[in-house]
């Protein structure tokens, strides 16, 4: 089940729709276009959804599971209402608390620290407001970086401007929950700062 995460590679494709309140992606092998994981938020509620449609979106609280396509869930990820800053949680497929992130507040760019479940920070999150480019760093060692920028199969195949890339280093051992974390943190990016 989670053992789709030992790869490496993931394209991020966001679902694009006129009138949507729920965020929704799909996560694909670049170099095959299979459907790897599915992210949905399929507990909306009435208020939450009225309020995804002003400016207040970036601020509504969110709960986005992670599954596999045949429903196996491997993270959840959620926030409450979010006003100077955005924390949130990240939850295993047992619903055990795993980590989570936290926004700087007066950081240049956008930073978050990445949290272990005793809120001990384990890496940071770094980007830039203006791209899409964004790194998760320990010290000075990369862990992961997410682009918008693509030039391989999966520019062929998605051509929506809604596609990320993934990768995760080698260094990042498999069946670690920092991979969980990592993949949290992509879907948590596209909603607290890019909506």
């Amino acid at each position: 089940m989670a053992n789709v995460l030992n790869k490496n590679l993931f394209l991020i494709k966001e679902h694009v729709g006129l009138f949507k309140a729920a965020n929704n992606f799909d996560v694909y092998d670049p170099s095959t276009g299979e459907i790897l994981m599915e992210c949905r938020e399929p507990n909306l509620g009435f208020f939450t959804k009225l309020l995804r449609f002003t400016d207040y979106k970036r601020h509504t609280p969110f709960d986005v599971q992670i599954q596999t396509p045949d429903g196996q869930r491997i993270v959840r990820i959620q926030r409450g209402i979010s006003l100077l800053v955005s924390k949130a949680t990240v939850r295993d497929a047992d619903n055990n608390l795993i980590g989570g992130f936290i926004q700087k507040l007066f950081s240049i760019g956008a930073k978050f620290n990445v949290i272990d479940k005793s809120d001990q920070v384990i890496f940071q999150l770094e980007g830039k407001l203006l791209g899409w480019d964004f790194y998760f760093k320990k010290d000075a060692k990369e862990l992961a970086h997410v682009t918008k920028k693509w030039a391989g199969i999966g520019k062929e195949v998605f051509t929506s401007a809604d596609n990320y890339i993934l990768k995760i280093s080698n260094d990042v051992p498999q069946n670690d929950d920092v991979r969980k974390l990592i993949l949290a943190a992509v879907i948590c990016i596209d909603m607290v700062l890019k909506e």
